[in-house]
């Protein structure tokens, strides 16, 4: 089956869909309004699908912590000084089983609403993701429709102890609540905790700020934050809370809900995932979990938990922000991708979401324009996932003083409102000019992510290393799937840029492109174009203020019939590292090289025959040895030759006898060259660490086999 592009759309369900256009700050329901579920008709569905999307990400569905007064419909009050906003947080559940009833027409039909809701979006042939809000409920959580046999969080804690394992939520025992806001907010009596519970925000006593998480209570998945030596775990028998939370994971993914965007996932122990992620997909083969995640040092922790996604925010988009800000070169975007290129595949690009500044605020870039060259980029040059933040399209602003938040460059969470450019682009069908080319850009890009098997399969070669030249202002990169080749540059500069960008050997080897003139099609303009890999290895392209060039080839690599079938799919840091291994066992152990080879990303295994069992100080030596040559970044270089004139230094005595007359030759440096035909890094930094994980000595057949991992 063919991999999928995956571009989710992010929408704030309240908003997008709000036909009244009043915009009353503080506004109520009544004087504002509400977007609804039933606003997603097939119509609408299908006009965000023809933009190139495939995931839609419906934030705020579980009810959460509101002003509105729903309790003729059974439905509790919350006190209005433990809620943000008119419209509240969605990040404050009060019931993990409901839906949200501001999004219903029919507020008794609000769940069948949404089961409709979902029922259409696959229609539409897109899959749909909800949040999960794993880390804190709202102060008054209290379920009134959970199904049969299920226990409100917090229903049997014992508050006389701040913490259990048994227990749901946090106790400052003996101590009332007492936060730094107006407990009252207007009503007759104040609002009541005792003993306090602590804060989504992890304030462990009874005084949270302002500033703080105050409308929220942290749950207790089995960590004693307050123990003397901090952070014990207490895992076994399984907390009380895990078996909840994975019910209401249970509970949504029956429903036909396709994915779960985990907030502030990091604030909840790895052990937790990987007990709940295990579980779920064992019933659910292809639900996705992403992780909002922010420190990099944890990434890894969450994928090996079995996250799908992890947010890229400190590295890709921190970085991408900075560059249309003219706050640092398009060389780093380099850095960005290299820090996480083990995982990148699970890596979610994005340029706005809810919690971050609109790129056309002032607080941002202030033109949503200057950002196309980053789009384009974070689109095409991987296979990992892209999101998109509804409003982000049109270049919303985010300027308005809402209410809660206020003007601060994003679109609020928290009260009733309009956004402007989804109403001109929805409801009125007014969309502005300027919206309506932007709007267009995205498609176009989104579509040519979807369309192209470069984009969503194929190698991707960064061309930064050889164009320093450009390292300022553009950035340029390689695709390649099959016979087709996408040649991409993106113009974050002001200014139009005539640019001469070279192509190093080791693309035209690492993508066995062909050395030969073709005619490119250029995907943005429709135009054709000459390339000349015959005569240059360099191209030529002319690239407008903050537009990007797209070039597709179609290529036919005549030198792929040269060479031998090779139905590997070898991890080139690994298998640069097995030529480095062989070689370093012929120096030491004067054997020959290896004949039983199996390299692979996790872990690979590779025998040797030698004279004698290596000694624990051989075997040390062996790892030092490997990391000493890769820390000394040897080049990595090709050449071919026919089989009347291959060099001296090169051994043919294990090629099959069906070897082809050509041979392409590997050199790694002066230490190692043999005949070979997979895939290597450009020099052997880029292999990264190499780890012995094992080895086992057959003394009847005096066979050594390591067992290796690059890391």
């Amino acid at each position: 089956m063919a991999q999928q592009k995956i571009i989710i759309y992010q929408i704030f369900t309240r908003l997008f869909g709000n036909r009244t256009n009043v915009c009353k700050q503080n506004g109520t329901i009544a004087e504002n309004g509400c977007g609804k579920m039933n606003f997603f008709s097939d119509e609408v569905l299908q006009q965000i699908r023809a933009k190139g999307i495939t995931h839609v990400w419906y934030t705020g569905i579980i009810r959460h912590a509101s002003m509105t007064d729903y309790s003729s419909f059974g439905i509790p009050r919350q006190h209005p000084a433990v809620v943000k906003g008119r419209a509240g947080s969605p990040y404050a559940i009060t019931d993990y089983y409901d839906v949200d009833p501001d999004l219903a027409e029919d507020v008794n039909e609000r769940s069948a609403e949404f089961d409709a809701l979902v029922e259409r979006t696959h229609k539409a042939n897109m899959k749909v993701i909800i949040d999960f809000v794993p880390n804190h409920v709202a102060r008054q959580y209290h379920s009134v429709v959970k199904p049969e046999g299920i226990v409100d969080l917090g229903a049997t804690d014992n508050q006389s102890m701040g913490f259990s394992s048994d227990n749901n939520f946090y106790y400052n025992v003996g101590q009332q609540f007492s936060p730094s806001i107006d407990l009252y907010a207007g009503e007759s009596e104040p609002y009541t905790e005792y003993p306090a519970k602590a804060t989504g925000n992890d304030h462990f006593d009874a005084y949270p700020g302002k500033n703080d998480w105050y409308e929220t209570v942290k749950l207790n998945y089995g960590v004693d934050y307050c123990d003397a030596g901090g952070r014990s775990e207490h895992f076994s028998p399984v907390p009380n809370t895990w078996q909840k939370m994975l019910d209401i994971l249970l509970f949504w993914a029956a429903r036909g809900v396709d994915g779960f965007r985990c907030d502030m996932a990091e604030m909840v122990p790895t052990a937790f995932w990987s007990w709940a992620i295990a579980k779920v997909k064992a019933i659910n083969p292809g639900i996705l979990f992403i992780a909002e995640v922010y420190n990099p040092m944890d990434y890894r922790h969450y994928v090996a938990a079995g996250f799908d996604y992890l947010y890229d925010k400190v590295g890709m988009y921190d970085t991408m922000r900075s560059i249309i800000c003219d706050g640092c070169p398009t060389s780093k975007i380099t850095t960005a991708w290299q820090w996480v290129d083990d995982i990148n595949e699970h890596m979610l690009y994005f340029l706005e979401n809810h919690d971050e500044q609109r790129i056309a605020s002032n607080y941002f870039a202030g033109d949503a324009f200057r950002a196309y060259p980053a789009l384009v980029a974070n689109v095409l040059m991987r296979k990992n996932p892209f999101m998109v933040y509804a409003g982000q399209e049109y270049g919303e602003r985010g300027m308005d003083e809402e209410g809660f938040s206020g003007c601060d460059g994003r679109t609020t969470i928290f009260d009733y409102w309009t956004v402007p450019s989804l109403y001109r682009a929805f409801v009125s069908k007014e969309s502005t000019d300027e919206e309506c080319e932007l709007s267009r850009l995205y498609s176009e890009v989104l579509n040519i992510a979807n369309a192209e098997k470069a984009v969503s399969e194929g190698d991707f070669f960064d061309l930064m290393y050889v164009n320093e030249h450009i390292a300022e202002r553009q950035y340029a990169f390689l695709r390649k799937a099959n016979n087709e080749l996408l040649f991409v540059v993106a113009n974050f500069d002001g200014a139009k840029a005539s640019l001469t960008v070279n192509i190093p050997d080791h693309a035209f080897t690492f993508l066995h492109i062909p050395r030969k003139d073709v005619v490119a099609t250029d995907l943005l303009f429709g135009t054709n174009v000459a390339v000349h890999f015959g005569s240059t290895t360099s191209v030529n392209v002319d690239v407008d203020a903050y537009k990007c060039v797209i070039l597709k080839m179609q290529l036919s690599m005549e030198t792929e019939e040269i060479f031998n079938a090779h139905n590997k799919e070898e991890y080139p840091p690994a298998h640069t590292a097995e030529h480095l291994l062989n070689q370093t066992m012929v120096r030491m152990f004067g054997c020959e090289r290896s004949r039983n080879a199996h390299i692979e990303r996790k872990k690979s295994k590779i025998s040797f025959i030698l004279d004698h069992k290596p000694s624990r100080k051989e075997e040390k030596e062996i790892e030092v040895r490997m990391n000493e040559l890769i820390e000394e970044d040897l080049p990595v270089k090709y050449e071919v030759v026919d089989r009347n004139h291959i060099p001296d230094d090169i051994s043919i005595d294990r090629l099959p006898e069906d070897a082809s007359e050509n041979l392409r030759i590997v050199r790694i440096g002066d230490y190692d060259a043999c005949p070979c035909i997979g895939k290597h890094v450009r020099s052997t930094s880029q292999i990264g660490k190499f780890v012995m994980l094992g080895t086992n000595w057959d003394e009847m057949k005096h066979s050594f086999r390591i067992r290796f991992k690059i890391i």
